[in-house]
């Protein structure tokens, strides 16, 4: 599948191919604090949850979040640019169906959630223990920051690459710290300077980006 797949993710998200939109509506998700383990994958950081963290709505179905973790530097661009890192908050339906939520940030001030995990993050670092108990974690206090989303049909980014993932990328670039990106890669131990896979052909499909009516972005 991620050889001969045609609906392959990351993707450039670039202007001319892009349909705005205003129907698809605000992002409907509804999140709360639960359980939560940091985990060294061999190939990039996951916070897991280990209890309902609550779930987002997508087209009639219910996804729950399960995970979210790190890729640096992104793995989507925008109009061909590629920035310093990407969250992927990992859903799942009860029928095995995927939803991926997608936060780039580019370098500057100090990411809030990054920092909240920075002590467990370097205990990881500096031995050799591929797990962490974090305690309750809240999915809300990763800042998202913006109405405007993109959204297309994609696939994990990691083998199996399965396809038909509900992508939504958020229009606006968030900040990290070099530091905080740097503790990120450290702290996985694959001695590589990445983890993102290349960008992937997009094969005729709709890339649609959300942007909310006028009177609405007022408020916003």
């Amino acid at each position: 599948m991620c050889k001969n797949g045609t609906m392959q993710s990351p993707i450039d998200l670039l202007n001319e191919r892009v349909e705005v939109v205003s129907q698809l509506g605000r992002l409907n998700k509804c999140y709360k604090p639960s359980n939560a383990t940091l985990v060294n994958r061999g190939h990039d950081i996951m916070l897991r949850w280990e209890d309902d963290a609550g779930s987002m709505h997508i087209n009639g179905t219910n996804y729950e979040l399960k995970q979210c973790h790190w890729h640096s530097p992104s793995e989507h661009t925008i109009n061909g640019k590629r920035f310093d890192l990407e969250l992927h908050m990992v859903h799942q339906s009860l029928t095995g169906e995927n939803a991926v939520i997608g936060i780039t940030y580019k370098l500057g001030r100090p990411d809030s959630f990054l920092s909240m995990m920075k002590d467990h993050l370097q205990v990881l670092a500096y031995n050799s223990e591929e797990e962490r108990v974090v305690g309750v974690v809240d999915p809300k206090q990763i800042k998202i920051g913006s109405r405007k989303y993109y959204r297309y049909i994609g696939s994990l980014t990691t083998p199996p690459c399965t396809q038909n993932v509900q992508w939504t990328i958020i229009k606006k670039v968030r900040t990290a710290s070099k530091e905080q990106i740097r503790l990120l890669r450290d702290t996985v131990h694959d001695d590589s300077e990445s983890n993102a896979r290349p960008i992937q052909p997009i094969n005729e499909r709709t890339i649609l980006l959300y942007r909310p009516e006028d009177r609405e972005e007022d408020q916003t």
